[in-house]
């Protein structure tokens, strides 16, 4: 009978961390939009032709970061100096980096029609270094993976981003993962749920 309290007692904690886990930063239904967030809302539709969606539905419980966290992100997704294919593996990094599954499930696709081999992205699900990268994303994935692990970078990492990139380039690369970071911080604080057709990030131990 204890055996069964204490079976009794662990699966309500669960059912109950599950219940707290889903709810931690509901999104807020636009009919619940304070003045603000309407605003903000119609500025993000207005820039971006979609409603608020993914990670900037969390940050709509401060309208004053939503729209400035998606301006920085226009630039640093679309017109980046190093290009969109590139600026994809540097997020697929990040969100490996960062066990984030909605930044995953969302890039996931979009690196592969931007010209990142699944092979690549593959190794990087699985927490390996890839094999067939170009020389370009060799120099993106070295940077942006000792920038994630180690904090910074080597002078011989940097220079030679700086040799390939260019000074901008260097920027914009080290900029992508800090903006993906700032979301996958967002989306793992709210722990915003994947779709269920999505698949979890295998978890690896710390």
């Amino acid at each position: 009978m204890h055996r069964i309290r204490c079976l009794v007692a662990t699966a309500g904690a669960v059912v109950v961390a599950v219940a707290s886990a889903q709810v931690r930063l509901p999104t807020i239904p636009p009919s619940s939009y304070s003045v603000e967030q309407k605003q903000a809302a119609a500025e993000f539709e207005a820039a971006r032709k979609v409603p608020v969606f993914g990670p900037f539905e969390p940050l709509l419980y401060s309208p004053q970061l939503v729209n400035r966290a998606r301006a920085m992100g226009d630039y640093l997704r679309y017109q980046s100096s190093i290009g969109t294919t590139l600026s994809e593996l540097v997020i697929l990094v990040t969100a490996r980096e960062w066990t984030q599954d909605y930044e995953w499930y969302v890039h996931y696709p979009i690196s592969l029609k931007a010209g990142i081999k699944p092979e690549v992205a593959d190794a990087i699900a699985d927490g390996r270094r890839p094999q067939g990268m170009s020389d370009d994303e060799e120099i993106v994935y070295e940077f942006s993976t000792e920038l994630h692990r180690n904090k910074r970078v080597s002078d011989a990492t940097f220079m030679r981003a700086e040799k390939r990139f260019g000074r901008q380039g260097v920027v914009d690369l080290a900029g992508i993962s800090g903006y993906y970071t700032l979301l996958a911080m967002e989306l793992n604080v709210a722990q915003y749920e994947i779709p269920r057709d999505g698949k979890r990030l295998a978890r690896f131990p710390r």
